[in-house]
């Protein structure tokens, strides 16, 4: 691994003129702006579908009179954007969701064979700047006056791609350098970039609407692209790259009985990082199949396809869920509703904490997901029912809603990923974190995929029937996470 530009050229910057723990903050910092940016760049599309989508047809001249007002901010966009504003435009814009979430899907198994080998900071930087232009690329549709659904497709296929880099990195940079004590909170803390990503990307979208949709693109890819010069200059990718020695080390040898191995592993109490003096293991990258096998890997694979299936239907229909549907009789408009939508995310940084320093406290991530999944289902139908009675009342349930949605998603792409990557069956590989964390979340974004297609679909026929969907989903999700329930309450 190379050390980044900025130790070169910024030498107060290297040891001994920082600690360790100098370098665990500002990895946690620029890990944090990183993946914030990439959901910042995400968010656009859902924010403009009801403007790219048909048109809504307010019913009651009560609706129609509170809407003019609400639209004052709007922009002549409302007529639609072909081909996404004909009879089936919803199917379209579920087909779009569909062609990045896959791409990302199967790019984030690919990326994380890839990171375990090569630089991870540069590695990142590739995702950062591809996501940036390739975001950038689909808001200059709208200056081009693109209306061809090929090009679309493409750009969210490549974008996928590229963007699949972005989440094996961070977690295995940020795995590197915090070990299992207290990684329950601190990465529910750090995961909140998700959230606060969502946020900077619905307010950013949903403020330049007015100035015409393309820029909800523009101002987002800008930014990833900014970030991602932060990510070149300065994260260092682990602890031996800048020569720092772990403190208050603790040496305990283990011996195979056959004879043949020989290792020592050095723990650190203050970062409970583990590393193997056999370069051997330390050095070779843990195969995809192997990685597969490690215990408790595929039930929380297949947890999270579930589990992600709910949150990113979240991610890409909400704001047009709440636009579609009248609070307290009235229909707000592209702009308000996107900023509503914001209060979702607000409760899933709640909600990735407060998972996360609950396992912490039980020492039971799979009891803590399986709570606050369960939770969940009453949660959803009660903001479906309720959700239209007053400003208030949405607001609330939604909050709740992100809360218990996003606490186990959180959880499990974070803490659980970097606990299978770093477990003791793997032996002291140092190489492997970046597979694991790839094969949960890969298959978590292929049920990211599917969700927001199905919700496409399934709109057409009713909401009832999408919320329906999620909560099927949802117990899906806990059905896989059983067995390893009961292993921890056992434990």
């Amino acid at each position: 691994m190379t050390l980044p530009p900025a130790l070169y050229l910024f030498p107060s910057l290297n040891p001994p003129h920082k600690t360790i723990a100098f370098h665990k903050y500002l990895v946690l910092l620029i890990t944090f702006l990183a993946y914030a940016s990439f959901h910042a760049s995400r968010k656009p599309p859902s924010i403009v579908k009801s403007v790219l989508g048909p048109n809504i047809q307010l019913n009651s001249s009560l609706a129609e009179s509170n809407a003019v007002s609400l639209e004052s901010n709007s922009s002549s966009t409302d007529t639609g954007w072909a081909p996404f504003n004909a009879s089936d435009g919803t199917r379209r814009l579920g087909e779009l969701d569909l062609a990045f979430l896959l791409s990302y899907s199967i790019g984030m198994y690919f990326a994380g064979h890839v990171g375990d080998r090569i630089d991870l900071r540069l590695f990142l930087v590739s995702g950062m700047m591809g996501s940036g232009i390739l975001t950038i690329a689909f808001g200059l549709g709208y200056w081009f006056n693109v209306h061809f659904l090929g090009f679309f497709l493409g750009v969210q296929i490549l974008c996928g791609l590229f963007q699949s880099i972005g989440w094996p990195c961070v977690v295995a940079v940020v795995g590197n350098w915090f070990g299992k004590a207290k990684r329950g909170f601190i990465m529910g803390v750090w995961n909140s970039h998700t959230s606060v990503g969502n946020i900077v990307g619905s307010v950013a979208a949903s403020a330049l609407l007015e100035y015409g949709w393309g820029w909800s693109f523009v101002v987002p890819g800008v930014l990833v692209i900014l970030v991602g010069f932060l990510v070149f200059f300065f994260l260092v990718v682990s602890p031996e790259d800048t020569g720092l020695e772990l403190p208050t080390q603790e040496i305990e040898m283990s011996q195979e009985v056959d004879g043949e191995e020989n290792a020592e592993k050095v723990e650190s109490e203050e970062t409970g990082l583990i590393r193997s003096e056999s370069e051997s293991d330390s050095l070779a990258a843990i195969g995809f199949l192997e990685a597969w096998r490690l215990p408790g890997v595929a039930p929380f694979a297949f947890c999270l396809f579930f589990s992600k299936l709910v949150a990113y239907t979240f991610l890409y229909w909400l704001p047009f869920y709440i636009r579609n549907t009248a609070i307290a009789g009235v229909h707000l408009s592209h702009k308000t509703a996107g900023n509503l939508s914001t209060i979702f995310d607000i409760g899933g940084v709640f909600g990735g904490v407060l998972a996360g320093y609950i396992s912490d406290l039980i020492g039971a991530r799979a009891v803590t997901s399986t709570v606050f999944l369960s939770l969940s289902i009453p949660a959803l139908i009660i903001y479906r029912v309720y959700g239209s009675v007053s400003m208030v009342t949405n607001i609330v349930l939604m909050f709740l809603s992100g809360l218990l949605v996003n606490g186990p998603y959180s959880l499990i792409t974070t803490a659980v990923a970097a606990d299978l990557g770093t477990q003791d069956a793997i032996k002291g590989n140092s190489r492997a974190l970046a597979t694991v964390t790839a094969i949960i979340d890969g298959t978590g974004s292929a049920g990211a995929a599917l969700g927001p297609l199905l919700a496409g679909y399934i709109s057409t026929i009713g909401w009832n029937s999408v919320f329906a969907m999620l909560i099927i989903s949802i117990l899906l999700a806990i059905m896989f996470l059983i067995r390893v329930v009961r292993t921890e309450i056992r434990g």
